[in-house]
């Protein structure tokens, strides 16, 4: 899916961009009731597409760290201490809403 084709999103001061990401993830490790799996399955994006994107944006480090910056720890931590298992109809939901990201 391609999200960064030009538009006045670009246009946006990079200093402004970057606190309101700041706050975004500040905001998502407050709300960790928030489970990955339904923010998959109403937005098609979560935590952890969040630290692939710093990632794909040149972030120096690998993804196991990226994960853990977002979450504010080590994913191994974050799963076994915020994560609950998904049901049938989560894991469905995000099939679904992830089919919506494709763009052919």
């Amino acid at each position: 899916m391609t999200t960064n084709a030009g538009d006045t999103l670009d246009e946006l001061d990079d200093a402004v961009a970057a606190a309101a990401f700041r706050r975004l993830v500040r905001h998502l490790r407050h709300r960790h009731d928030a489970q990955n799996i339904d923010l998959m399955g109403l937005a098609g994006f979560c935590r952890n597409c969040l630290a692939d994107w710093i990632v794909d944006a040149g972030y120096d480090g690998d993804k196991p760290s990226a994960r853990a910056l977002i979450h504010g720890m080590p994913q191994e931590e974050w799963k076994a201490t915020r994560q609950s298992p998904a049901t049938e109809q989560q894991l469905a939901r995000m099939k679904a809403s992830v089919a919506k990201n494709r763009v052919d």
